[in-house]
């Protein structure tokens, strides 16, 4: 009885962890689309948004993929995104 909770404990973890990967993943997507970046400066940008907001990583995404759909950012997060993405930027071509 003892392992098949175990078992059961485990498939959970498993799902949820498959869950929070595909919205960071999707987060992530947005983020090399709006900031023109490439997908690891995409992580780089939301991991940086989290660490300096203190709002788990997941959340982050959640709130970057509602954004993508039209809801507005809160603040803390509006802010910290554009110097994240300031700071990951591609340097202006020369002319």
């Amino acid at each position: 009885m003892k392992e098949l909770q175990r078992v059961r404990a485990e498939n959970r973890q498993l799902k949820h962890a498959l869950a929070s990967h595909a919205l960071v993943d999707q987060a992530i997507g947005v983020l090399t689309v709006l900031g023109q970046i490439s997908p690891s400066d995409g992580f780089t940008v939301l991991r940086e948004v989290s660490q300096h907001t203190n709002v788990r990583l997941t959340v982050v995404a959640e709130y970057l993929l509602k954004h993508a759909q039209g809801a507005a950012l809160p603040d803390l997060l509006l802010g910290e995104l554009h110097a994240a993405l300031a700071r990951h930027a591609a340097p202006p071509a020369a002319t």
